[in-house]
């Protein structure tokens, strides 16, 4: 290009005015058509000596290079840079993102953060269902290490007593099967410090909870059978409500249409999808006020309370998605509980 620009200066001097003035917009038009390309190219590709971009990975927190990856077609995904970066330092994550729709220039930065030890999500609640069922099952089968021998052979079980154990071994063992036959999880994992705080809060919920129901000196309910009775119908109910509409919620996952919310089936458990977005969580939490109701003890009414703001919690994220996702959403569904949240 700079001989170009010497040999135009030199024709220029020997030319007259008006022959330079022709010879400028020749050689204009000469280098118009030599740095252009073909119409709707990236600016980065016009020039035929920019065969590859250079990826910059920066660390997130300090802002420090990491590495640069070089040789990276513009047509490459996220997912060919993460399989090239973990190919030396980890495993690869998926993304469908083209590098052709993020580069302004030849040169890529991106961020690098470390998640961690990573963990599948079938792991994840497996580990988090396993433990409070095995748990609550130690204290019902009164362990000598856990409870006095003495107090053990005078006092008498509670009818309640083996229906808070049914009660209690029926969900978790659900959700243990819905977790192996049921749920489509992604290969996308979470982070470690997430399975230990999980196991944290059920497992220490759990042995609480427990630890009061199977005590020797438990007393039943204030209004005895009448109470445990109709709380014992509910829960039941509610754990069927809550496996039925999760069912349809996961078949609509699988079919992986995005044209159409969950609507309710022919089942009268899934009606509830008229109301609400979260039926799921509805059940959910209508399953633990049964069981506490039942059981009339201080460690499971603060569990019902600790899981259902976090139940609430979740379904109004999810209510506001798919108020964003779907125009025609149903103005009077509400997140979690009809009328009201």
């Amino acid at each position: 290009m700079q001989a170009l620009h010497k040999s135009r200066a030199a024709i220029e001097e020997i030319m007259p005015p008006s022959k330079q003035n022709g010879l400028k917009s020749l050689l204009s038009l000469s280098q118009f058509v030599l740095t252009s390309g073909p119409p709707g190219q990236p600016a980065f590709q016009k020039h035929s000596r920019i065969s590859y971009l250079e990826v910059e990975v920066l660390d997130a927190q300090t802002r420090k290079q990491i590495c640069i990856l070089e040789k990276m077609l513009p047509s490459f995904t996220i997912a060919d840079v993460k399989h090239k970066f973990y190919k030396t330092y980890g495993p690869a994550l998926r993304e469908t993102q083209a590098l052709k729709n993020l580069a302004t220039s030849s040169i890529i930065t991106l961020y690098f953060r470390d998640l961690g030890t990573q963990i599948n999500w079938t792991t994840v609640f497996l580990t988090e269902y396993t433990g409070p069922l095995l748990i609550y099952l130690l204290f019902y089968f009164r362990l000598p290490n856990l409870y006095g021998l003495e107090d053990i052979n005078h006092c008498s079980r509670q009818p309640v007593v083996h229906l808070a154990c049914l009660c209690h071994s029926l969900h978790y063992t659900k959700q243990i099967l819905e977790t192996l036959f049921l749920h489509c999880f992604s290969n996308e994992n979470t982070a470690l410090e997430k399975l230990l705080k999980g196991c944290a809060f059920y497992w220490g919920f759990t042995a609480w909870m427990a630890y009061y129901i199977n005590h020797p000196l438990y007393t039943p309910p204030s209004f005895g059978n009448r109470q445990v009775m109709p709380a014992l119908v509910c829960f039941l109910v509610c754990g069927a409500g809550n496996y039925f509409t999760n069912a349809i919620i996961i078949q609509v996952h699988k079919t992986g249409t995005k044209n159409h919310f969950v609507r309710p089936t022919y089942n009268p458990l899934t009606w509830l999808f008229k109301l609400v977005s979260c039926p799921n969580y509805t059940y959910e939490m209508g399953a633990w006020i049964s069981f506490t109701i039942m059981t009339q003890t201080f460690p499971v009414a603060v569990f019902t309370l600790m899981l259902s703001l976090q139940l609430i919690l979740w379904a109004q994220r999810k209510h506001c998605q798919y108020q964003k996702d779907f125009k025609n959403y149903p103005s009077y569904r509400t997140a979690l509980i009809p009328f009201i949240l």
